[in-house]
């Protein structure tokens, strides 16, 4: 019988985190202070994180221990699956291999926890009561909402008000595992009102529910705010998919020459291809490829700057590739990639080719997905069918070629609460958001005169 899942044991869970920090090709820019322009210090972020979490973010140790109390949780549904997807390489009739790594089997159905339950129990050491956080589809902010409740803190959620409204069940997990939940841009904040102000009808961003976050959690003393992706603590914990998958791998006698997944802060990607990028540093021929949206294209048209993680300019200059803080994107249903910017380590590996990425428009994602549920059976998340798109056409290239290749990426997530955008695809009411060149020069324009990295 042909093997379908590479198991580990859960004594062979990875016990460390990795810190691509420690191998990164050349110096990237420092976060800036917006006030000075001087890079930030720790003192800088203590009102935002903990200094534990702190510490992490600054660190270049090529290891970082994995707390007892976070295995523990972890144990729950880690490690993942790693899955050779047979049905759908035969639906490709494609000479290529294609694994992944099952995240949508966590308690609430993506990759998000990972960093969520390590971030909460950094936080309930250092004393913190209550985490403010943002979310766009929705997944960070039921992940962090369990972990919340698993370390008996309080959560409060401001969601993206399109997916909100989109998806109403994500919004009851939240409040299911006791988080307060709350449509974004709101009246509950400075930075959502003035978004109200002028766009009453906004349908919001991740950049402006990070504003009202962040403006959240620094005005209670006991709060503390938590991000579900674009920082380097966040992608360091999300390593232990990668890790597990070289483990996996490995015990096949398999290794990827292309290891793919969605991008839109870049944590689910960052977390299988991170390991990965190490092994490419030291010399291994591999090809890394993020699948991005073409109506929020940050690594495919915007360019390497210095600009604002929010849209109320709150957050330390990053440098990124970005399209613009005041960018509000399409209401597409991918609301998880729909973030002006990227993950400084992602921006700064695709700057120095060590990564590329690619984009894929709506319609072409939906129709990987449901041709992947009619193969192997699991619906994915509408993000998580960017990276099938991805597969399916790197698959095409292979067969165009006649090159065998061996083609591992991240399901970041499953979609049993995203049906609504699988009826409007099926139904013909799903369209292509096409991004004019105008529109992002106009969103840009909102960088000139900061630093340049």
């Amino acid at each position: 019988m042909e093997q379908v899942k590479v198991l580990l044991d859960e004594r062979e869970i990875p016990g460390q985190w990795y810190n691509v920090l420690a191998d990164m090709p050349g110096a990237m820019s420092p976060p800036l202070h917006p006030a000075t322009g001087q890079p930030v210090g720790p003192d800088d972020l203590a009102p935002i994180f903990p200094m534990n979490l702190i510490e992490q973010e600054v660190s270049t140790e090529r290891w970082i221990e994995i707390p007892e109390e976070v295995l523990k949780k972890y144990l729950l549904w880690r490690p993942t699956p790693l899955c050779r997807a047979r049905n759908f390489e035969k639906f490709l009739d494609a000479p290529v291999e294609i694994y992944y790594k099952n995240e949508g089997v966590s308690p609430p159905g993506s990759h998000k926890p990972n960093t969520a339950v390590a971030q909460a129990y950094y936080n309930k050491v250092f004393g913190v009561k209550r985490l403010s956080t943002e979310t766009g589809a929705g997944q960070w902010g039921s992940a962090l909402s369990m972990a919340c409740q698993m370390f008996g803190l309080e959560c409060r959620v401001f969601m993206v008000r399109v997916s909100y409204e989109q998806k109403p069940y994500r919004r009851l997990m939240m409040m299911t595992w006791g988080a307060e939940c709350i449509a974004s841009p709101s009246d509950r904040t400075r930075a959502g009102r003035n978004i109200l102000a002028e766009h009453p009808d906004s349908p919001g961003s991740l950049g402006i529910a990070i504003s009202e976050a962040i403006e959240d959690a620094v005005g209670d003393e006991k709060a503390r705010y938590s991000l579900g992706s674009v920082l380097n603590h966040v992608l360091l914990h999300q390593t232990i998919i990668g890790l597990e998958a070289q483990k996996q791998m490995e015990k096949i006698g398999v290794y990827p020459d292309v290891v793919m997944g969605c991008a839109g802060g870049g944590s689910n990607f960052a977390g299988l291809s991170l390991p990965f990028v190490r092994d490419k540093i030291h010399g291994k021929d591999i090809s890394i490829v993020a699948a991005e949206p073409t109506s929020c294209p940050t690594l495919t048209r915007g360019p390497f700057a210095y600009d604002f993680g929010d849209t109320a300019r709150t957050t330390p200059l990053l440098a990124m590739y970005t399209l613009g803080h005041d960018f509000v994107p399409a209401p597409i249903h991918a609301g998880g990639l729909r973030y002006h910017g990227m993950a400084p380590i992602i921006s700064h590996l695709v700057k120095e080719k060590i990564m590329e990425a690619r984009a894929y428009n709506q319609l072409e994602t939906f129709e990987a997905g449901v041709q992947w549920a009619r193969t192997e059976g699991f619906i994915p998340a509408p993000a998580t069918n960017h990276a099938i798109a991805a597969v399916a056409q790197e698959a095409r290239r292979a067969r165009e070629e006649g090159k065998k290749k061996v083609i591992l990426f991240n399901w970041s997530g499953h979609g049993l609460v995203d049906l609504a955008a699988y009826d409007a695809y099926l139904s013909g009411k799903l369209t292509h958001h096409h991004l004019p060149e105008e529109e992002i020069q106009r969103a840009l324009r909102c960088i000139d005169g900061l630093p340049r990295p």
